[in-house]
């Protein structure tokens, strides 16, 4: 289990360094089916373990009315023992069938992000993780800059006032590439992706864009992350000079 060893090794010292965990109300994973939440699952449970944090865990899935098979995942959530939980909600159609929407992620994201919220929220749990790696931070930086005129990107750890829920980020320092070899040596079940969008987004042409600079320079994405930690950093020291 070297991959999930090294992948341990750089989500816990992003644990401690933004202060994702203590001894909650609860953590629940919004397991999406992909490798990144079926991994940062793993990584939650063995840091349960190993850690001197105690937390109620749990990971939640947002069905949205596609008609995806999660057997497997309930089946891999059993094996671990961590109580699975579903949301059905009819957003497919919504975004789809309904509203036909030309451009459906940002729609669709919005009403998962509530709905798992609502999820964590009625079964108790105080905070949502979410299995955004490395990679994903600098495509939504991207994604903000070049789609709404803003510089922004994910945060490790986030307070949702109206939702009073703490959404974290433990992965957010893992290269993707690294989850990828894990996934595959540890045969994770990783779903198919249902949604009638996938491989057509914007996302996606920003993924292309990375990998373009990734064949310019190898260490692109390292220094892009770096980047935008200082810039972060740059940002809570000055709104704190300025309270």
């Amino acid at each position: 289990m070297r991959y999930f060893r090294e992948i341990m090794s750089c989500s816990a010292a992003l644990i401690k360094k933004h202060g994702l965990i203590a001894n909650d109300d609860g953590i629940m994973v919004g397991l999406s089916g992909g490798k990144d939440s079926l991994t940062l699952l793993m990584v939650l449970q063995a840091f349960l373990r190993h850690s001197k944090y105690k937390y109620p865990l749990a990971a939640g899935y947002v069905d949205l009315g596609l008609g995806a098979d999660y057997s497997q995942l309930q089946a891999f959530c059993t094996e671990m023992n961590v109580p699975f939980l579903v949301e059905k909600t009819d957003i497919g159609p919504v975004v789809f069938e309904i509203r036909k929407e030309k451009n459906p992620c940002s729609l669709c994201a919005k009403m998962r992000r509530g709905a798992l919220n609502d999820l964590a929220k009625k079964n108790g749990f105080a905070k949502v993780a979410l299995g955004h790696n490395r990679e994903d931070y600098v495509e939504t930086f991207l994604l903000n800059v070049f789609y709404a005129g803003r510089v922004d990107t994910f945060k490790p750890l986030t307070y949702l006032d109206r939702k009073d829920v703490t959404v974290i980020r433990p992965l957010l320092s893992v290269p993707e590439e690294l989850l990828k070899k894990h996934a595959l040596n540890a045969s994770l079940p990783v779903m198919e992706n249902p949604c009638p969008a996938h491989g057509h987004t914007c996302r996606e042409d920003m993924r292309q864009i990375l990998n373009q600079l990734k064949a310019l320079n190898e260490n692109s994405i390292d220094l892009a992350f770096s980047a935008l930690e200082r810039f972060e950093l740059g940002k809570t020291e000055g709104e704190r000079k300025s309270i």
